[in-house]
């Protein structure tokens, strides 16, 4: 009793095509050929194949089946990056169904990145996109520090920023900037990674600060980027005279 090719194929689950690459590398030996030409497989041959295809379909590339084959130490070695890598995937599409099952729960989660999603309903737009703006540029570190900070209680002054209207009068701006000034010194004693936009960003200075900036402008109206302003005014001040201070009393 003997196959053809395209029957061991059949039989194998797999393709004629497969079989002839198999002979071409050195994995399947050929089979005895009949008067008429054509090859006759048996048993021998569809065990062998059944084993390169169970050895595939766990990931093994076809170049390190004899190497598996042997049971050496670079057999085992092969076997744990294997296994190693599987888990990474596991892990890969693990979280990716927990963002799915977020953005499924809550249509906003789509717009923040992937580990802000809980803070998705507690932000206005504006702000959810300006994190996923500011994910491309910061550090996971920095990431996390700026999570935590913004899943602390929203306080007065936030709110009056985030409502702040574009004709807003002086007075009011000045005012708002130096409650923000205070706020925004707190937040950098808590959360120094934060308070350097080169060290809190992975990429480099000038493109980290294209995006903050960029992005500062497309989500705020013109009197919250005169209120930031008036904050960094207030604290560029404060380190100078924080700094003479400490001159003198030198």
């Amino acid at each position: 009793m003997a196959w053809s090719t395209r029957q061991l194929a059949e039989l194998a689950g797999t393709t004629a095509k497969a079989v002839r690459h198999y002979h071409e590398i050195g994995l399947l030996d050929e089979p005895e050929r009949a008067s008429n030409g054509y090859k006759l497989y048996g048993v021998s041959h569809l065990v062998r194949l059944l084993r390169i295809r169970r050895l595939t379909d766990l990931g093994v590339a076809l170049a390190d089946v004899p190497s598996v084959e042997s049971g050496d130490e670079r057999a085992r070695q092969i076997l744990r990056d294997l296994d190693a890598e599987l888990a990474a995937d596991i892990e890969r599409r693990q979280r990716m169904r927990r963002e799915l099952a977020a953005v499924m729960e809550h249509r906003a989660a789509l717009d923040m990145p992937p580990d802000f999603r809980t803070l998705a309903d507690d932000l206005p737009e504006n702000q959810r996109s300006l994190l996923m703006a500011l994910s491309s540029i910061l550090t996971p570190v920095a990431m996390a520090a700026l999570q935590e900070q913004l899943a602390g209680p929203r306080g007065d002054v936030e709110a009056e920023f985030v409502a702040l209207d574009e004709d807003a009068p002086d007075d009011v701006r000045q005012r708002l900037a130096a409650r923000m000034a205070v706020e925004v010194r707190r937040q950098h004693r808590e959360h120094p990674g934060l308070a350097d936009l080169g060290l809190a960003s992975h990429r480099e200075r000038a493109v980290a600060e294209s995006v903050a900036v960029h992005a500062l402008v497309e989500f705020h109206n013109r009197a919250h980027l005169d209120v930031l302003r008036r904050v960094h005014t207030l604290l560029v001040e404060n380190d100078t005279a924080g700094s003479e201070r400490d001159d003198a009393q030198r």
